[in-house]
């Protein structure tokens, strides 16, 4: 792990981070009733919404439990489509398990607001080391923006307390990557078994939505500018 994300007292802060990453729209009434998990239908396609991001104020939040991630067992990824000369279309995929954070319920079991998670982007990894290191140096910039952080503002289609069987429905929050803020909306598939939850999100963006520049290097002809990000995600109890 090549990173350190201190918790305030206050619980100011799952995500990506890191999505996933678990991971809406502006809040209506106190910040309380409005953290707990909608009683929905998910209407929300994973992706860039268009209402503006939350931007809580987390200082007041205050879960009855809280999961901790376990970086160990969980990972952030992302998965770009691009041309290559010689080869053709190719799925570039790059991976990090620098990923941590808290999920956050309130006392009837259902995902509070300002759960928090946060990936370091200085440790993404792919089958190519000049990917990589353009990546870092030009298209993401981690030295100046070297997190990718998530925080949930409200959940959708979650009608009652993860248990032992399976169940999706979707997260919305605020993401953040090369310093820009978006509301964007995941689709989550988690279960809880004991004091331990497992699952997966995964969103879509534009690499303009982020001012980030595509990156061209090497053997790359074309690239798509949609890119996919995926979380799986271990937490247990503190």
């Amino acid at each position: 792990m090549t990173f350190r994300f201190s918790r305030p007292r206050n619980r100011g802060i799952w995500s990506l981070a890191l999505i996933v990453p678990l991971l809406a729209a502006a809040l209506g009434g106190s910040l309380w009733s409005s953290a707990s998990a909608q009683d929905a239908t998910p209407t929300a396609t994973p992706g860039v919404l268009a209402s503006p991001a939350a931007n809580l104020d987390c200082s007041t939040v205050s879960p009855t439990t809280d999961y901790a991630i376990d970086s160990a067992q969980s990972a952030v990824r992302y998965k770009a489509q691009e041309e290559l000369a010689g080869k053709g279309a190719n799925e570039a995929v790059g991976e990090t398990n620098a990923f941590i954070g808290d999920i956050y319920f309130d006392e009837s079991g259902k995902p509070l607001a300002c759960s928090r998670f946060d990936a370091d982007l200085r440790t993404l990894k792919s089958d190519e080391a000049r990917r990589d290191n353009f990546l870092y140096n030009n298209t993401l910039q981690t030295e100046q923006y070297p997190l990718a952080t998530f925080i949930l503002t409200s959940v959708e289609g979650l009608d009652q307390p993860l248990g032992a069987d399976e169940v999706t429905f979707t997260l919305i929050g605020d993401l953040t990557i090369h310093g820009v803020t978006k509301s964007v909306s995941w689709t989550a598939t988690t279960k809880l078994d004991g004091d331990t939850i497992t699952g997966n999100a995964w969103t879509t963006f534009n690499m303009a939505d982020f001012d980030i520049q595509p990156p061209k290097v090497g053997p790359v002809i074309s690239l798509d500018e949609t890119v996919k990000l995926e979380t799986d995600i271990t937490a247990k109890t503190k």
